[in-house]
């Protein structure tokens, strides 16, 4: 019986090579007598250990990119192995989104760019690789000194690591080992690089979609409303636009109708102290049909312009809306604030009503209204020279508030309504013209004029 040699010779018929850990280790026996053995295996756990070390410390440079992890495994050999030249490349095809696919590092531990410039064994070495043609069979001279790993993913080679030691640095088992490792865990790492940078380019292009469609959403609501707006504009354009025709038609020419017979009475009497009466109501007939006429024509007109701001407003109602024998003036102080439009129709409205009753009521001759601007609030007051009281006005409108069947005093309610739904108050008292005066307070936020907005 022939005795097995012990331990088996690399690649004879019964050993085989042995495993990455038993090479790194040198372990073969543990009897105490191997004392120089268990030396060498503890220099080469030392030497295993710091390139595990490097090895991990090159691998979590992953988060970083493709680019910041080959570089991180050119250093890590380049430590490792005390290398002259240290090279890695990948094959073309192979891992499409990794850069850059090829690394040079000299003797002086710098990058080398431009291959032309680097000795003809490391650049033949670099072709080879990139074609997937890698020879590297090289007698023992140079295989004491030289190194070349591949690097594998799914069973097939993606790249290589080549390395030069210098004249005293020989490499061993243990070298073929570490940077066996480092090869098959580089391109583990590589595949993930790309996987990670494909993941954040599909979150990126996900967020991108997802703010376009937020900001389309936005679009679409805003114009959601603005159709909406529009169409409750039309609607209250097409009612007013009614009202102002029945008004027209029927109201106005019953009023009309009133005083041609009046007149026609009139010219039949001669009772000084009847055609005294007649008179007042041709006069009363009159300035109904003037009022009726001023509110058709408010009604067959829009809100007023976008540009046009409340000031304007009021004076063009002071203008155009009043009878002759009512002079009324309109004042502005503070710093104009830019007011939401439904604010604006809502003090419009209010002054529109104010002037009416002094116009029909007071028997005025004077009227002033008065737009002062504060920082929180704005205060519109219509003052008169008539004969109202505000006593009288309270209890009117605490009247109508009882909903009496008649209606009447609604224009007081509904004043009084609007300053509620504006948050504001509305209040009546003397004025110093010697008449009634009417007291908006709306509070509005401190906004820049319309001139800066």
């Amino acid at each position: 019986m022939t005795t097995a040699q012990w331990p088996p010779r690399r690649g004879s018929a019964r050993g085989r090579p042995r495993p990455d850990l038993e090479a790194l280790t040198g372990l073969r026996s543990g009897k105490p007598h191997y004392y120089p053995e268990y030396r060498v295996a503890a220099e080469r756990m030392r030497r295993v250990i710091h390139a595990l070390e490097r090895i991990s410390a090159a691998l979590v440079r992953t988060m970083e990119g493709s680019e910041a992890l080959v570089r991180a495994v050119v250093e890590a050999a380049a430590n490792h192995l005390s290398a002259e030249w240290v090279v890695f490349a990948l094959v073309d095809g192979e891992l499409a989104d990794a850069q850059p696919r090829h690394l040079v590092r000299g003797p002086d531990g710098a990058e080398w760019p431009d291959i032309g410039s680097v000795p003809d064994r490391v650049r033949d070495h670099i072709h080879q690789v990139c074609h997937g043609t890698s020879d590297d069979a090289h007698d023992g001279e140079v295989a004491r000194r030289h190194l070349h790993v591949p690097v594998r993913l799914d069973g097939r080679i993606v790249g290589g690591v080549i390395a030069w030691t210098p004249e005293e640095r020989e490499i061993d088992d243990v070298d073929h080992s570490v940077l066996r490792i480092l090869a098959g865990q580089t391109a583990a790492a590589l595949q993930n690089c790309a996987l990670l940078d494909h993941s954040a380019r599909l979150y990126a292009h996900a967020t991108r979609q997802a703010d376009d469609l937020k900001a389309r959403n936005d679009q679409l609501v805003t114009t959601q409303a603005e159709l909406g707006a529009a169409r409750q504009r039309e609607v209250l354009d097409v009612e007013r636009h009614r009202i102002a025709r029945e008004l027209h038609d029927s109201v106005t020419q019953y009023a009309l109708s009133a005083g041609m017979h009046i007149e026609l009475v009139r010219s039949e009497i001669t009772d000084d102290r009847l055609r005294g009466q007649l008179d007042t109501a041709k006069d009363l007939t009159r300035r109904a049909v003037e009022q009726l006429r001023s509110a058709i024509y408010a009604l067959n007109e829009r809100d007023g312009c976008a540009d046009e701001d409340l000031p304007s407003m009021l004076r063009r109602l002071s203008g155009v809306h009043m009878p002759d024998e009512l002079r009324v003036e309109v004042r502005i102080g503070g710093k104009p604030v830019s007011l939401p439009a439904d604010c604006e129709q809502s003090l419009f409205r209010i002054a529109g009503e104010a002037l009416f009753n002094t116009a029909v009521h007071a028997d005025a001759s004077r009227a002033v209204v008065r737009l002062a601007y504060h920082c929180e609030q704005v205060r519109l007051t219509i003052s008169d020279d008539g004969c109202g009281s505000p006593d009288d006005v309270r209890r009117s409108l605490r009247a109508a508030g009882l909903a009496a069947p008649s209606g009447e005093h609604r224009g007081l309610v509904n004043m009084q309504t609007r300053a509620r739904e504006l948050g504001g108050t509305l209040t009546f008292r003397r004025a110093r013209l010697g008449g009634l005066q009417v007291q908006v307070d709306v509070p509005v936020p401190c906004t820049p004029d319309r001139s800066t907005a």
